[in-house]
């Protein structure tokens, strides 16, 4: 028989439920009003007054973006970056976050103390810059994947999962005769879904996002990335020139384009991808969280 709740049990729901709903519409509203925007007249979107759904529903804001002829390329090299990039990232992140966590390490703790201060002390952008074009990186696809290819934060985050992982596993395999790459990709990361997942979201939402290295590192057409590409777009709707981006639309419909409404459709583009594989990353990502989160 289920036991009555108590008064106490019932206004505890009751704020619990309230909290949470207002949260979920603050976190909503935002991207659901940007949907609208993008999907409203431009001239109409000036006078204000858009905020559930569009008052004068148009795709003219889509059109100004995806008649764009540089966009495929530019939308096949992200995708290419996000996978090769995340791809890399996270066996270089996990191999070096292996090694970290093993206390035999004699380095280990040199190591991480260089790590960490790295996350805080940097050379600064033009030494970047130097360093990156004396290694022959400038104009070139692997100047979007090399610079940024371990993160220490999720190097951190990997290690502490690992740090967690019973002793016994790891000597259990060393038992069998399992060399440290046996251990690590047959014993280790089988059970360390949780925390890839996690980085794996990380890194390749940054890949995705990433538009400011192809402005200082790359100067071919060839090259341009989706987000650069969509950002020039912008810059050219804000100098009244969005001809140069937009193809052979009408006149009338160049008039219509607003910076804002721009502003709106590329975030929905660039966001959408992103909203499609969280889903299947959700329950990862948050286990990996609390799990990685933790020390033994």
């Amino acid at each position: 028989m289920k036991k009555s709740q108590s008064a106490g049990d019932i206004m505890f729901n009751v704020v619990n439920y309230t909290l949470l709903s207002l949260l979920t519409i603050c976190t909503i509203y935002p991207f659901w009003n940007l949907l609208a925007v993008s999907l409203n007249d431009s001239v109409d979107t000036l006078r204000g007054q858009v905020y559930l759904w569009p008052n004068v529903f148009t795709l003219d804001n889509y059109k100004v973006v995806f008649q764009n002829d540089a966009l495929f390329g530019a939308t096949i090299r992200s995708i290419t970056r996000t996978v090769v990039g995340t791809g890399l990232s996270l066996i270089c992140s996990v191999m070096l976050a292996y090694t970290l966590s093993r206390k035999e390490f004699i380095l280990r703790k040199a190591i991480n103390m260089i790590m960490v201060v790295s996350m805080y002390v940097s050379g600064g952008l033009i030494p970047t810059y130097m360093l990156i074009k004396n290694i022959g990186l400038t104009n070139s696809f692997w100047v979007y994947i090399i610079p940024g290819l371990i993160s220490v934060f999720n190097v951190i985050i990997i290690r502490s999962y690992f740090d967690q992982l019973p002793d016994g596993l790891i000597e259990a395999a060393r038992i069998d005769g399992a060399n440290e790459f046996q251990t690590l990709f047959r014993i280790v990361l089988p059970v360390s879904m949780p925390v890839l997942a996690t980085i794996t979201l990380f890194v390749s939402v940054g890949h995705w996002n990433s538009w400011f290295d192809n402005y200082m590192y790359n100067s071919r057409e060839n090259l341009n990335l989706l987000q650069y590409e969509l950002m020039k777009i912008l810059m050219q709707s804000t100098q009244q020139v969005t001809s140069n981006a937009t193809g052979s639309l009408a006149g009338e419909t160049l008039r219509q384009i607003t910076p804002q409404s721009i502003r709106a459709t590329m975030t929905i583009i660039v966001t959408m991808p992103i909203l499609f594989v969280y889903p299947f990353l959700q329950k990862y990502f948050i286990q990996g969280i609390m799990i990685g989160a933790m020390k033994e």
